[in-house]
């Protein structure tokens, strides 16, 4: 098996078609940024909006690397011990018991508290060795034999001490383990983070990334994302959708849909055997692409002017 750094892309225009090939349909400057990161060996700081491809962009780089993909999905109060390592304090006190037999041995000829201490000291590494270590995504990432992809996922949802931890490992990719010493990456992992915007992250790990915007597609890129994941979809049916979706994202609304809840809504078009976009179709599926009630009814107002204005497409 490769290293992470063995595959070369030549160009970005390379990384466009591999991850075409994968399924994953991205714009020159989503191409650009993984070329960069890859070559440079540069974490990537993706923010956008949910649904939009954020968390897939890693996924697909793995995928087209060859090198496991390493996730660690954040939420508030993860700390080091989630994310990092914990010990295994109940095969520690197991052994404990199954070794207590032992202790008569290694504490014979101690006449004193003191050399008794003395003795069990020159026993206690092995308790706090990697055999007793839990290892969780971040140490698992910095110890893979051939690298990996790291995916440290909707980092705005974690604590700004969580946040400030992380810099050590964005620095040097090294961790510290009192009882172990310090401990390098084998293989510096590439590392993607990101944000759905609901917290401003810190100038510290901003610096320590490059940065990437995914935002909603105009209508030609989702039309060609939608032939990709929906490829029995018809051309008809496809720009209608399309349009459809480019024209609730211009409501204001409180949750507006994504490209894979455009993904959802074709999909079950077709499994509705859809030719055309009709309103009763519509109004009955559109809680596919909408999450809230308030939306829903908004957007029924709208639902005949935007199948008309959608309609063009396929005239």
């Amino acid at each position: 098996m490769k290293n992470l750094y063995e595959n070369t892309f030549q160009s970005v225009e390379d990384i466009k078609q591999e991850f075409e090939t994968h399924s994953y349909i991205c714009n020159t400057q989503i191409a650009t940024c993984v070329y960069i990161a890859y070559n440079l060996q540069k974490p990537v700081m993706v923010e956008g909006p949910a649904g939009v491809g954020k968390t897939e962009l890693a996924k697909t780089t793995a995928d087209i690397l060859g090198v496991p993909l390493v996730r660690l999905q954040c939420y508030e109060g993860l700390d080091e011990s989630k994310a990092l390592y914990e010990w295994k304090y109940g095969k520690q006190m197991l052994y404990t018991q199954l070794l207590k037999d032992k202790l008569s041995e290694i504490l014979d000829g101690a006449v004193s508290l003191r050399q008794s201490m003395t003795k069990l000291q020159g026993y206690e590494d092995l308790f706090f060795s990697e055999d007793f270590l839990e290892a969780r995504p971040l140490y698992r990432a910095l110890q893979e034999e051939h690298g990996c992809v790291l995916l440290i996922d909707e980092i705005d949802k974690s604590d700004h001490e969580f946040e400030a931890f992380l810099l050590e490992i964005l620095s040097e990719f090294q961790v510290s383990i009192p009882e172990l010493g310090t401990l390098g990456a084998k293989i510096k992992p590439l590392v993607f983070l990101t944000s759905n915007d609901t917290r401003e992250m810190s100038d510290a790990l901003k610096r320590r990334c490059l940065h990437l915007h995914i935002g909603f597609p105009d209508e030609k890129l989702e039309r060609k994302i939608l032939n990709t994941r929906v490829p029995n979809l018809s051309e008809t049916l496809r720009k209608e959708v399309v349009s459809f979706v480019q024209q609730v994202r211009n409501l204001d609304i409180k949750k507006v849909p994504s490209i894979s809840e455009t993904i959802d809504w074709a999909k079950t078009l077709l499994l509705l055997h859809a030719e055309h976009l009709e309103r009763e179709t519509v109004i009955e599926t559109l809680n596919v692409f909408l999450k809230f009630e308030e939306d829903i009814d908004a957007v029924n107002e709208q639902v005949t002017t935007f199948i008309r204005k959608a309609k063009p497409y396929t005239e």
